[in-house]
């Protein structure tokens, strides 16, 4: 009995060691991946959006890479010629969050006390969107799916700020039925990545602090379900990012940012579309501020590094150290975004077919 228990103990051991070695592959490579400055400015972006190549072919570039950053301007990187250039900076427009495109329009959400959203072309014209019952709204995220958008903004008298809109980010309507928050719960705008619409009448969004919460409406925000999550009951712990890659299937991470290196409860995952959520069993290296997935692998950054994950976050592998703050990507390339407006560029993991 003895000889067979030491031998499967040295049959794992010799397991975990070849799979500890093929995940530090990818810190070793992952050090030299190449930097873009795109600002000499002592900014980061918190925002990031990756035009497709259909929409930028015509322009000569393979793919173009817009950044909304704290300081309240929006760059654009062109790929693969490496040169950027600022498109817009307004200082009413300090600490953007978010950035997507719709409607043939770029759309940046502006976080703080008085939320307002940035709304340009490719033809130069700019138009900053507010409406007054967003004067003390502090938004943590939006997301578009063709010329349909949903907002989400923390909670007001105990009500959670939630929009959507038909024409592009034109003008906003509050989504028909509140949704109540405990008290100290709210959204992180870490990434602009605790929302998503997984169709035009799906919305999801995730929520942190004192209670953490994931929130579900297949039909515009009419009615939502949600679903407790067991994270921390912190007023800096909580969820901070989701993301699904189909209907079913999907990852939420967070954890506190006021403890960075905590490992625990960090990351969760579904596969029914999110009325349960699993602990990952192998967890990410501490807490997340955005989660992204491509071509079926979730990724995973925060102030320690990027994490990986090919089995739909049950298991996560160190992928990059660093100090991260939100991911995107091309067909080629992971890019994510760093301090002093730099990114960075991974070549994606392929899984094989």
């Amino acid at each position: 009995m003895r000889s067979t228990v030491l031998s499967l103990l040295l049959i794992f051991l010799a397991l975990s060691s070849r799979a500890q070695q093929g995940t530090q592959k990818y810190l070793r490579k992952n050090e030299k991946a190449p930097i873009i400055s795109y600002t000499e400015n002592e900014t980061y972006a918190r925002g990031i959006f990756v035009d497709s190549p259909e929409n930028t072919s015509s322009s000569g570039v393979d793919h173009r890479v817009f950044t909304a950053n704290a300081s309240g301007e929006v760059y654009v990187t062109y790929l693969p010629q490496n040169t950027s250039k600022k498109l817009v900076g307004l200082d009413e427009l300090k600490e953007l969050r978010d950035i997507d495109q719709s409607g043939g329009y770029y759309l940046a959400m502006k976080s703080g006390d008085n939320g307002k959203i940035l709304r340009f072309n490719s033809h130069g014209e700019t138009e900053v969107i507010h409406s007054p019952e967003w004067d003390s709204t502090f938004f943590d995220g939006f997301d578009f799916m063709g010329p349909r958008g949903f907002l989400m903004g923390d909670p007001i008298n105990g009500v959670f700020e939630l929009y959507h809109t038909e024409n592009a980010g034109k003008t906003w309507a509050r989504c028909p039925t509140s949704v109540n928050a405990f008290e100290g719960e709210a959204g992180f705008a870490g990434s602009g990545t605790n929302v998503q619409m997984l169709n035009d009448s799906t919305y999801i969004f995730v929520s942190g602090g004192t209670k953490s919460r994931f929130f579900r409406s297949t039909n515009n925000g009419l009615s939502w379900t949600n679903v407790v999550l067991p994270y921390y009951q912190e007023p800096s712990s909580g969820a901070f990012s989701v993301c699904f890659m189909n209907d079913s299937v999907g990852v939420i991470v967070g954890g506190d940012y006021l403890q960075p290196d905590l490992r625990l409860n960090t990351s969760f995952y579904t596969t029914n579309g999110g009325q349960t959520w699993y602990n990952s069993t192998q967890p990410l290296r501490g807490y997340r501020s955005c989660v992204f997935e491509y071509n079926s692998v979730f990724y995973a950054c925060g102030t320690n590094g990027i994490d990986a994950s090919l089995d739909n976050g049950k298991t996560w592998f160190p992928f990059a150290d660093g100090n991260y703050f939100t991911l995107s990507a091309t067909p080629s390339k992971l890019i994510a975004t760093r301090k002093n407006g730099d990114i960075q560029l991974f070549d994606l993991i392929q899984l094989k077919k």
